[in-house]
Protein backbone atom coordinates (compact mmCIF):
# COMPACT_ATOMS: atom_id res chain seq x y z
CA UNK A 1 0.00 0.00 0.00
CA UNK A 2 1.21 3.56 -0.70
CA UNK A 3 2.25 6.12 1.91
CA UNK A 4 0.37 9.37 1.32
CA UNK A 5 0.43 12.88 2.75
CA UNK A 6 -2.90 14.21 1.39
CA UNK A 7 -6.20 12.32 1.20
CA UNK A 8 -6.70 12.91 -2.52
CA UNK A 9 -3.54 10.95 -3.34
CA UNK A 10 -5.30 7.62 -2.73
CA UNK A 11 -7.95 6.15 -5.03
CA UNK A 12 -8.59 2.49 -5.85
CA UNK A 13 -9.27 2.57 -9.59
CA UNK A 14 -9.13 -1.07 -10.61
CA UNK A 15 -11.75 -2.95 -8.60
CA UNK A 16 -14.65 -4.68 -10.39
CA UNK A 17 -17.52 -6.91 -9.28
CA UNK A 18 -18.77 -9.66 -11.59
CA UNK A 19 -22.56 -9.35 -11.32
CA UNK A 20 -23.53 -12.35 -13.45
CA UNK A 21 -24.54 -14.47 -10.45
CA UNK A 22 -26.81 -11.65 -9.21
CA UNK A 23 -28.25 -10.19 -12.42
CA UNK A 24 -28.06 -13.17 -14.75
CA UNK A 25 -26.09 -11.13 -17.28
CA UNK A 26 -22.39 -10.82 -18.12
CA UNK A 27 -22.04 -7.46 -16.43
CA UNK A 28 -19.03 -6.03 -14.59
CA UNK A 29 -19.36 -3.21 -12.08
CA UNK A 30 -16.47 -0.77 -11.69
CA UNK A 31 -16.35 0.29 -8.02
CA UNK A 32 -15.35 3.92 -7.53
CA UNK A 33 -16.14 4.38 -3.84
CA UNK A 34 -12.81 3.36 -2.32
CA UNK A 35 -11.10 6.66 -1.59
CA UNK A 36 -11.29 9.16 1.26
CA UNK A 37 -14.10 11.09 -0.43
CA UNK A 38 -16.06 7.87 -0.93
CA UNK A 39 -17.03 8.44 -4.56
CA UNK A 40 -16.00 8.92 -8.17
CA UNK A 41 -16.47 12.67 -7.68
CA UNK A 42 -12.98 12.85 -6.18
CA UNK A 43 -11.58 12.70 -9.73
CA UNK A 44 -13.59 15.64 -11.04
CA UNK A 45 -13.07 17.66 -7.87
CA UNK A 46 -9.29 17.23 -7.97
CA UNK A 47 -9.12 18.04 -11.69
CA UNK A 48 -11.24 21.19 -11.36
CA UNK A 49 -9.38 22.51 -8.31
CA UNK A 50 -5.96 21.89 -9.86
CA UNK A 51 -7.02 23.65 -13.07
CA UNK A 52 -8.29 26.65 -11.09
CA UNK A 53 -4.96 26.79 -9.26
CA UNK A 54 -3.01 26.66 -12.52
CA UNK A 55 -5.17 29.46 -13.94
CA UNK A 56 -4.58 31.65 -10.90
CA UNK A 57 -8.26 31.72 -9.92
CA UNK A 58 -7.60 30.33 -6.44
CA UNK A 59 -5.77 32.45 -3.86
CA UNK A 60 -4.84 31.70 -0.27
CA UNK A 61 -8.04 33.35 0.99
CA UNK A 62 -10.36 31.86 -1.64
CA UNK A 63 -13.60 30.17 -0.68
CA UNK A 64 -14.73 27.43 -3.01
CA UNK A 65 -18.48 27.30 -3.63
CA UNK A 66 -20.37 24.64 -5.54
CA UNK A 67 -23.87 23.32 -6.05
CA UNK A 68 -23.97 19.60 -5.26
CA UNK A 69 -26.46 16.93 -4.32
CA UNK A 70 -23.80 15.36 -2.10
CA UNK A 71 -20.81 13.46 -3.44
CA UNK A 72 -18.99 16.32 -5.17
CA UNK A 73 -19.60 18.38 -2.05
CA UNK A 74 -17.84 15.77 0.07
CA UNK A 75 -14.93 15.54 -2.37
CA UNK A 76 -14.50 19.33 -2.46
CA UNK A 77 -14.83 19.49 1.34
CA UNK A 78 -11.96 17.01 1.66
CA UNK A 79 -9.74 18.77 -0.87
CA UNK A 80 -10.49 22.22 0.55
CA UNK A 81 -9.58 21.00 4.04
CA UNK A 82 -6.36 19.48 2.71
CA UNK A 83 -5.33 22.60 0.81
CA UNK A 84 -6.53 25.22 3.30
CA UNK A 85 -9.42 26.73 1.33
CA UNK A 86 -12.87 27.49 2.65
CA UNK A 87 -15.80 25.68 1.06
CA UNK A 88 -19.53 26.33 0.86
CA UNK A 89 -21.72 23.55 -0.49
CA UNK A 90 -25.10 24.68 -1.82
CA UNK A 91 -27.44 21.70 -1.73
CA UNK A 92 -31.13 21.00 -1.16
CA UNK A 93 -33.36 18.98 1.13
CA UNK A 94 -32.77 15.73 -0.81
CA UNK A 95 -29.13 15.62 0.28
CA UNK A 96 -28.64 12.75 2.71
CA UNK A 97 -28.09 13.69 6.35
CA UNK A 98 -24.87 11.61 6.70
CA UNK A 99 -23.46 13.45 3.67
CA UNK A 100 -24.23 16.84 5.19
CA UNK A 101 -22.71 15.84 8.51
CA UNK A 102 -19.59 14.54 6.78
CA UNK A 103 -19.09 17.84 4.95
CA UNK A 104 -19.51 19.76 8.20
CA UNK A 105 -16.98 17.51 9.93
CA UNK A 106 -14.48 18.56 7.25
CA UNK A 107 -15.06 22.22 8.08
CA UNK A 108 -17.42 23.13 5.24
CA UNK A 109 -20.52 25.32 5.39
CA UNK A 110 -23.77 23.86 4.07
CA UNK A 111 -26.49 26.05 2.54
CA UNK A 112 -29.71 24.09 2.06
CA UNK A 113 -32.16 25.35 -0.57
CA UNK A 114 -35.78 24.43 0.14
CA UNK A 115 -37.76 26.44 -2.44
CA UNK A 116 -37.51 25.48 -6.13
CA UNK A 117 -37.11 28.10 -8.83
CA UNK A 118 -40.16 28.64 -11.09
CA UNK A 119 -38.18 27.14 -13.97
CA UNK A 120 -35.50 24.53 -13.33
CA UNK A 121 -36.62 23.45 -9.87
CA UNK A 122 -34.26 23.05 -6.94
CA UNK A 123 -31.18 22.82 -9.16
CA UNK A 124 -31.87 26.22 -10.71
CA UNK A 125 -32.49 27.66 -7.24
CA UNK A 126 -29.18 26.24 -6.03
CA UNK A 127 -27.31 27.76 -8.96
CA UNK A 128 -29.01 31.13 -8.38
CA UNK A 129 -27.81 31.04 -4.79
CA UNK A 130 -24.25 30.25 -5.89
CA UNK A 131 -24.32 33.24 -8.24
CA UNK A 132 -25.58 35.48 -5.44
CA UNK A 133 -22.73 34.38 -3.17
CA UNK A 134 -20.13 35.03 -5.88
CA UNK A 135 -21.58 38.48 -6.54
CA UNK A 136 -21.43 39.31 -2.82
CA UNK A 137 -17.72 38.62 -2.26
CA UNK A 138 -14.89 38.14 -4.76
CA UNK A 139 -13.27 35.55 -2.51
CA UNK A 140 -15.88 33.02 -3.67
CA UNK A 141 -14.75 30.85 -6.57
CA UNK A 142 -17.37 28.74 -8.36
CA UNK A 143 -15.85 25.76 -10.17
CA UNK A 144 -19.21 25.07 -11.88
CA UNK A 145 -19.27 21.32 -12.34
CA UNK A 146 -22.13 21.67 -14.85
CA UNK A 147 -20.06 23.38 -17.56
CA UNK A 148 -16.45 22.95 -16.44
CA UNK A 149 -14.62 20.88 -19.12
CA UNK A 150 -12.26 19.52 -16.47
CA UNK A 151 -15.25 17.58 -15.10
CA UNK A 152 -15.38 15.30 -18.14
CA UNK A 153 -11.63 15.47 -18.81
CA UNK A 154 -11.01 13.83 -15.43
CA UNK A 155 -12.81 10.73 -16.68
CA UNK A 156 -11.31 10.92 -20.17
CA UNK A 157 -7.88 10.74 -18.53
CA UNK A 158 -8.59 8.20 -15.77
CA UNK A 159 -11.92 6.32 -15.67
CA UNK A 160 -12.21 5.36 -19.34
CA UNK A 161 -8.56 4.27 -19.81
CA UNK A 162 -8.82 2.12 -16.68
CA UNK A 163 -11.86 0.33 -18.13
CA UNK A 164 -10.13 -0.06 -21.50
CA UNK A 165 -7.06 -1.66 -19.90
CA UNK A 166 -9.13 -4.17 -17.93
CA UNK A 167 -11.63 -4.99 -20.71
CA UNK A 168 -9.95 -4.82 -24.13
CA UNK A 169 -12.97 -6.67 -25.57
CA UNK A 170 -15.51 -4.17 -24.22
CA UNK A 171 -18.75 -4.03 -26.22
CA UNK A 172 -21.08 -1.79 -24.21
CA UNK A 173 -20.58 0.71 -21.41
CA UNK A 174 -23.48 1.87 -19.22
CA UNK A 175 -22.92 5.25 -17.54
CA UNK A 176 -25.26 7.11 -15.22
CA UNK A 177 -26.13 10.67 -16.22
CA UNK A 178 -25.95 13.46 -13.64
CA UNK A 179 -23.84 16.44 -14.66
CA UNK A 180 -22.81 14.04 -17.50
CA UNK A 181 -19.13 14.55 -16.68
CA UNK A 182 -18.44 10.81 -16.34
CA UNK A 183 -20.65 10.04 -19.32
CA UNK A 184 -19.01 12.57 -21.63
CA UNK A 185 -15.46 11.74 -20.56
CA UNK A 186 -15.93 8.02 -21.15
CA UNK A 187 -17.93 8.49 -24.36
CA UNK A 188 -15.32 10.80 -25.88
CA UNK A 189 -12.53 8.37 -25.02
CA UNK A 190 -14.20 5.31 -26.51
CA UNK A 191 -15.31 7.20 -29.65
CA UNK A 192 -11.72 6.96 -30.92
CA UNK A 193 -10.83 3.57 -29.41
CA UNK A 194 -9.59 0.65 -31.54
CA UNK A 195 -13.01 -1.06 -31.53
CA UNK A 196 -16.60 0.23 -31.43
CA UNK A 197 -18.12 0.52 -27.95
CA UNK A 198 -21.82 1.20 -27.51
CA UNK A 199 -22.40 4.00 -24.98
CA UNK A 200 -25.70 3.70 -23.10
CA UNK A 201 -26.66 6.56 -20.80
CA UNK A 202 -28.79 5.62 -17.79
CA UNK A 203 -30.98 8.35 -16.32
CA UNK A 204 -33.69 8.59 -13.68
CA UNK A 205 -37.35 8.92 -14.57
CA UNK A 206 -38.38 12.52 -13.96
CA UNK A 207 -35.06 13.90 -15.21
CA UNK A 208 -35.06 16.43 -18.07
CA UNK A 209 -31.46 15.71 -19.15
CA UNK A 210 -32.47 13.96 -22.38
CA UNK A 211 -35.65 15.90 -23.04
CA UNK A 212 -38.17 14.04 -20.88
CA UNK A 213 -40.78 15.77 -18.75
CA UNK A 214 -39.77 16.72 -15.20
CA UNK A 215 -41.05 14.60 -12.35
CA UNK A 216 -40.47 13.85 -8.69
CA UNK A 217 -36.98 12.57 -7.89
CA UNK A 218 -36.08 11.82 -4.27
CA UNK A 219 -32.77 9.96 -4.68
CA UNK A 220 -29.76 12.26 -5.16
CA UNK A 221 -27.06 11.56 -7.71
CA UNK A 222 -28.47 11.02 -11.19
CA UNK A 223 -30.92 13.15 -13.14
CA UNK A 224 -31.32 16.90 -13.46
CA UNK A 225 -34.03 19.55 -13.68
CA UNK A 226 -31.88 21.52 -16.16
CA UNK A 227 -30.12 20.13 -19.21
CA UNK A 228 -26.37 19.91 -18.36
CA UNK A 229 -24.23 22.19 -20.56
CA UNK A 230 -21.59 19.43 -20.77
CA UNK A 231 -23.94 17.03 -22.54
CA UNK A 232 -23.37 16.30 -26.24
CA UNK A 233 -26.01 13.79 -27.38
CA UNK A 234 -23.98 12.83 -30.44
CA UNK A 235 -21.69 10.74 -28.23
CA UNK A 236 -24.58 8.71 -26.75
CA UNK A 237 -25.99 5.69 -28.60
CA UNK A 238 -28.97 4.98 -26.34
CA UNK A 239 -30.70 6.34 -23.26
CA UNK A 240 -32.50 4.23 -20.65
CA UNK A 241 -34.71 5.78 -17.96
CA UNK A 242 -35.12 3.90 -14.69
CA UNK A 243 -37.85 4.43 -12.10
CA UNK A 244 -36.78 5.11 -8.52
CA UNK A 245 -38.76 2.06 -7.46
CA UNK A 246 -36.54 -0.09 -9.69
CA UNK A 247 -33.48 1.71 -8.31
CA UNK A 248 -34.47 0.74 -4.77
CA UNK A 249 -35.26 -2.85 -5.71
CA UNK A 250 -31.86 -3.26 -7.35
CA UNK A 251 -30.03 -1.71 -4.39
CA UNK A 252 -31.70 -4.18 -2.06
CA UNK A 253 -31.03 -7.06 -4.45
CA UNK A 254 -27.32 -6.23 -4.39
CA UNK A 255 -27.33 -5.73 -0.62
CA UNK A 256 -28.86 -9.18 -0.08
CA UNK A 257 -25.73 -10.54 -1.78
CA UNK A 258 -23.39 -8.48 0.41
CA UNK A 259 -22.86 -5.41 -1.78
CA UNK A 260 -24.24 -2.17 -0.33
CA UNK A 261 -24.12 0.54 -3.00
CA UNK A 262 -25.72 3.95 -3.45
CA UNK A 263 -28.77 4.94 -5.44
CA UNK A 264 -26.89 5.80 -8.63
CA UNK A 265 -25.49 2.27 -8.71
CA UNK A 266 -28.93 0.78 -8.30
CA UNK A 267 -30.11 2.88 -11.22
CA UNK A 268 -27.31 1.98 -13.63
CA UNK A 269 -27.36 -1.73 -12.75
CA UNK A 270 -31.13 -1.81 -13.23
CA UNK A 271 -30.85 -0.02 -16.58
CA UNK A 272 -28.03 -2.28 -17.72
CA UNK A 273 -30.04 -5.35 -16.78
CA UNK A 274 -33.04 -4.12 -18.77
CA UNK A 275 -30.88 -3.48 -21.85
CA UNK A 276 -29.07 -6.82 -21.65
CA UNK A 277 -32.35 -8.71 -21.21
CA UNK A 278 -33.52 -7.35 -24.57
CA UNK A 279 -30.52 -8.68 -26.49
CA UNK A 280 -30.93 -11.78 -28.70
CA UNK A 281 -30.27 -14.90 -26.69
CA UNK A 282 -28.76 -16.82 -29.59
CA UNK A 283 -25.78 -14.48 -29.89
CA UNK A 284 -22.59 -14.11 -27.87
CA UNK A 285 -23.20 -12.20 -24.66
CA UNK A 286 -21.62 -8.76 -24.96
CA UNK A 287 -18.86 -7.73 -22.59
CA UNK A 288 -20.67 -5.08 -20.57
CA UNK A 289 -19.36 -2.72 -17.89
CA UNK A 290 -21.11 -0.18 -15.71
CA UNK A 291 -19.87 2.15 -12.99
CA UNK A 292 -20.73 2.34 -9.29
CA UNK A 293 -20.07 5.97 -8.32
CA UNK A 294 -20.15 5.38 -4.56
CA UNK A 295 -20.98 2.96 -1.75
CA UNK A 296 -24.19 2.73 0.25
CA UNK A 297 -23.44 3.88 3.79
CA UNK A 298 -24.71 7.41 3.12
CA UNK A 299 -28.08 5.98 2.05
CA UNK A 300 -28.84 3.91 5.15
CA UNK A 301 -31.49 6.39 6.33
CA UNK A 302 -33.18 6.55 2.93
CA UNK A 303 -32.90 3.74 0.37
CA UNK A 304 -32.15 1.12 3.03
CA UNK A 305 -34.61 2.43 5.64
CA UNK A 306 -37.93 0.62 5.54
CA UNK A 307 -40.18 3.51 6.63
CA UNK A 308 -38.62 5.94 4.12
CA UNK A 309 -39.17 3.45 1.30
CA UNK A 310 -42.75 2.66 2.32
CA UNK A 311 -43.74 6.30 2.83
CA UNK A 312 -42.48 7.44 -0.58
CA UNK A 313 -43.02 4.41 -2.81
CA UNK A 314 -45.71 2.35 -1.15
CA UNK A 315 -45.94 -0.95 0.66
CA UNK A 316 -45.34 -3.13 -2.39
CA UNK A 317 -42.10 -1.65 -3.78
CA UNK A 318 -40.09 -4.40 -2.16
CA UNK A 319 -40.88 -7.97 -1.35
CA UNK A 320 -41.69 -8.50 2.32
CA UNK A 321 -38.66 -10.75 2.67
CA UNK A 322 -36.40 -8.02 1.27
CA UNK A 323 -37.43 -5.19 3.57
CA UNK A 324 -36.11 -5.32 7.15
CA UNK A 325 -38.73 -6.13 9.72
CA UNK A 326 -40.58 -3.19 11.26
CA UNK A 327 -39.18 -2.36 14.70
CA UNK A 328 -41.09 0.52 16.36
CA UNK A 329 -38.45 1.17 19.04
CA UNK A 330 -35.59 1.23 16.51
CA UNK A 331 -37.52 3.42 14.05
CA UNK A 332 -38.57 5.86 16.80
CA UNK A 333 -34.93 6.16 17.88
CA UNK A 334 -33.87 6.90 14.27
CA UNK A 335 -36.55 9.57 13.90
CA UNK A 336 -35.46 11.17 17.19
CA UNK A 337 -31.85 11.31 16.08
CA UNK A 338 -32.83 12.94 12.78
CA UNK A 339 -35.13 15.47 14.44
CA UNK A 340 -32.44 16.64 16.89
CA UNK A 341 -29.60 16.77 14.37
CA UNK A 342 -28.24 20.32 13.84
CA UNK A 343 -28.32 19.73 10.06
CA UNK A 344 -31.92 18.47 9.95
Amino acid sequence: MPVISTPQEFNEDDLYVDLEAITGHRLFLKCEGFNFAGSIKLKAAAEMVEAAERDGRLKSDSILVESSSGNLGVALSMIAASKGYGFVCVTDSRCNLPTRLLMESLGSQIHIITEPAPTGGLLAARIDHVRELCASDDRYVWLNQYSNPNNHMAHYRTTAPAIARRFPDLDVLFVGAGTTGTLMGCARYFRTWHRPVRIVAVDSEGSVTFGDNPGRRMIPGLGTSLRPPLLDDSYVDEVIHVSEADTIRTCHQLARRGFVFGGSTGTVVSGAGQWLARQPQDRRQPTAVTIAPDLGERYLETIYQSNWVRDLYGEDVLDRQTLPAHNPRRDAHRHALTAHSPAA
